[in-house]
């Protein structure tokens, strides 16, 4: 079985003068606050979300 790849995702920009659904986009993706880092699997969904926010994250392969 092949091992999972995973995304170390950073918010590094607040959300609060962003469209809703960016904010949704983050709230998706597990980030709560400024500077929080989650892992994420590498699935298209997340990388769909990954960039519609990428203004406002730091990505990192994991």
């Amino acid at each position: 079985m092949p091992k999972k790849k995973h995304i170390k995702v950073t918010l590094k920009r607040s959300t609060i003068a962003t469209n809703p659904k960016h904010k949704l986009c983050v709230k998706g993706l597990g980030l709560r606050r400024l500077h929080h880092s989650v892992l994420v699997l590498d699935t298209p969904s997340n990388r769909g979300m990954i960039n519609k926010v990428a203004y406002l994250l730091s990505v990192e392969e994991a």
